[in-house]
């Protein structure tokens, strides 16, 4: 079974490698119960927003880590993956201003690259 941790390294690496943009992953399980890690970032466009999403869900699928609900898909402007004790935060540019989760979930203690072994 994979940590919290490690499926927000593998989160990461996903949207990395599908050059999403301002990637950043806050631990909030001290302050929340919905989750230990959100994993936050975004898209310049629509098609890239999808991408990201599938490269999460097609990296963490590897590990046998199902979400256990996706919410809008068809939207392609905020696509949450929930994952239990990860949740995956995928915007387009726009919208992650508007909805600044990071400002939002400030008390969560950000974790950098490295502290996640990237």
């Amino acid at each position: 079974m994979n940590s919290s941790k490690n499926m927000a390294k593998i989160a990461y690496a996903a949207l990395e490698d599908k050059k999403g943009e301002d990637i950043v992953v806050l631990e909030v399980g001290d302050i929340t119960v919905l989750a230990d890690y959100f994993v936050i970032a975004s898209g310049t466009n629509k098609s890239q927003v999808q991408a990201l999403v599938a490269s999460v869900d097609e990296a963490l699928s590897k590990e046998g880590i199902e979400p256990t609900r996706v919410e809008g898909a068809g939207n392609d402007n905020w696509i949450l993956m929930d994952y239990n004790d990860v949740i995956v935060h995928v915007f387009s540019q726009e919208d992650r201003l508007f909805y600044n989760l990071e400002k939002m979930w400030r008390d969560g203690k950000a974790v950098s690259k490295e502290d996640l072994g990237l």
